[in-house]
């Protein structure tokens, strides 16, 4: 059982609870209402119900129980380990695998490959996402950190939420930044016209990311991002923000290439004909190791698939 404590804030304005608390735990609105049906939901004290209006300064505790789940079965599905040792594993994902198992996606998950690998993962950290301390989108590819035991998943959980933990990206985004590095500093939250994708809104959280062009290209750029934050689809987001979204984004991009005219024409064409997936790796992890406190590094180059795509972009 997760125990949280919110307290609105000036920046939140008023809102209706069920809001209020999806956006904050990052909840499906129905998620939030059945806790609310269930009894799980006060505010300031009392049991709340949906309809009711969060104010400045209310407070909300959440009971959250474990999500229940059907079994999850260790799938020998091949994973590429990086590093291991008693209390971590790093791995670099590949583009296509689900991290966990969610809805519509039971099996040929990472969490289902770990299990097999790894056995003694099974409940470190609950028993819906076992080992996993963050996470990557489907289509990206790249390293992922996973603890072995419960001290190291605390440790590491811990880590992140302090932003102790370095994570760089390498992105290709459709057009030229206007700098050759841009800090972009815009709270990030669940879109309310869209639930299935976030958007930067006013009321949305801290969300920070750090862009440098790493290669400029014909009619786009490969950039190095730098988390600061770690919010759900953080990079692709502030890149839509930008006007520079993800190349290969089906969510955030979807057709932005169309209006790249002119006599460039024919390079964006083909450029997005190339691309299966969004072009987002996850190619550097930084962080101390939750036991020994030794300073670890990995690095993972492009994957075959955006090698490729990126060496006829700079050729061209």
């Amino acid at each position: 059982m997760e125990r949280h404590t919110l307290i609105s804030k000036p920046g939140d304005g008023e809102q209706r609870l069920d809001r209020f608390v999806s956006d904050r735990l990052e909840l499906s609105r129905s998620r939030v209402q059945k806790l609310l049906a269930q009894g799980r939901v006060t505010l300031d004290g009392r049991q709340a119900r949906k309809s009711q209006v969060v104010s400045v300064g209310s407070v909300v505790e959440v009971e959250v129980p474990e999500a229940e789940m059907v079994d999850i079965v260790a799938e020998n599905l091949p994973i590429k380990v990086v590093h291991e040792d008693k209390d971590l594993l790093v791995v670099d994902k590949e583009a296509g695998m689900v991290v966990h198992p969610a809805p519509g996606h039971r099996s040929g998950t990472l969490v289902n490959a770990l299990l097999w690998h790894c056995p003694d993962i099974e409940g470190v950290g609950g028993r819906a996402r076992p080992g996993i301390v963050h996470r990557l989108d489907r289509d990206t590819s790249g390293l992922l950190m996973v603890a072995k035991n419960d001290v190291s998943h605390l440790a590491l959980s811990d880590a992140i939420r302090a932003r102790r933990v370095k994570r760089f990206y390498l992105a290709a985004a459709w057009g030229h930044l206007a700098d050759s590095a841009i800090l972009v500093d815009a709270p990030i939250g669940r879109d309310p016209r869209d639930r299935k994708r976030m958007a930067v809104l006013e009321d949305g959280k801290e969300s920070t990311t750090r862009f440098e062009v790493h290669e400029r290209w014909l009619r786009a750029d490969l950039l190095r991002v730098a988390l600061k934050t770690g919010r759900t689809h953080q990079i692709r987001v502030h890149l839509e923000h930008l006007g520079h979204p993800v190349v290969g984004d089906a969510t955030y991009g979807l057709g932005w290439e169309r209006g790249l005219g002119g006599p460039t024409r024919r390079w964006v064409d083909e450029f997005a004909r190339r691309i299966k997936r969004q072009f987002l790796h996850a190619a550097e992890l930084r962080f101390s190791h939750p036991v020994t406190r030794e300073e670890m590094s990995f690095e993972s180059p492009l994957p075959a698939d955006l090698a490729i795509i990126a060496e006829w972009a700079r050729s061209e």
